[in-house]
């Protein structure tokens, strides 16, 4: 009988387990901006980072540019927003993006790799975005769809974010 608990006890630790994956240390990069400046992801341990993987035409990374500005102003000096965008993109691609979105944020030129060693796999499904710890470590992977839409558009990427500010 004890072994049967002590099993079932197992079991269950191993599902709650798969639930949550452990978290893994942010792949770092150095990529330029839509004005040619490098950002480097080791420049902004010591703050959140929200780091978004976008497309400039993607009407949900465009509404969710005005929810990472709103965090970005309640958080000053706490959190950093950065958003990645690869090829076809262009720097006037970019620029426009700015432009219609007032976005603060850097729009940063990737040619795949980065985003890929952050997905690990084929697909990107857009936005998707890597909420990453004062240590760097990732803490949340979200990508776009129904299930999702609460953390894009209704704060709940503010309250992730908040949950490790108050960590501290």
């Amino acid at each position: 009988m004890r072994v049967m608990r002590f099993l079932v006890f197992l079991l269950s630790l191993s599902a709650l387990l798969a639930q949550a994956p452990a978290p893994r240390r942010a792949p770092s990069f150095q990529l330029p901006d839509q004005n040619g400046q490098f950002h480097d992801l080791l420049d902004y341990r010591g703050r959140v980072v929200v780091l978004e993987i976008m497309k400039t035409s993607c009407p949900h990374c465009k509404a969710f540019t005005a929810v990472l500005e709103q965090l970005k102003a309640k958080y000053a000096g706490k959190v950093a927003v950065l958003a990645i965008v690869n090829q076809p993109e262009t720097q006037q691609t970019m620029q426009t993006y700015v432009s219609e979105t007032k976005t603060t944020s850097p729009l940063l030129f990737d040619m795949g790799q980065v985003a890929y060693s952050y997905v690990r796999s084929g697909r990107i499904d857009l936005p998707r975005v890597y909420v990453i710890d004062a240590q760097g470590m990732i803490r949340a992977d979200v990508s776009y769809s129904d299930a999702t839409k609460p953390f894009f558009e209704k704060g709940g990427v503010i309250t992730e974010v908040e949950k490790l500010i108050n960590k501290k």
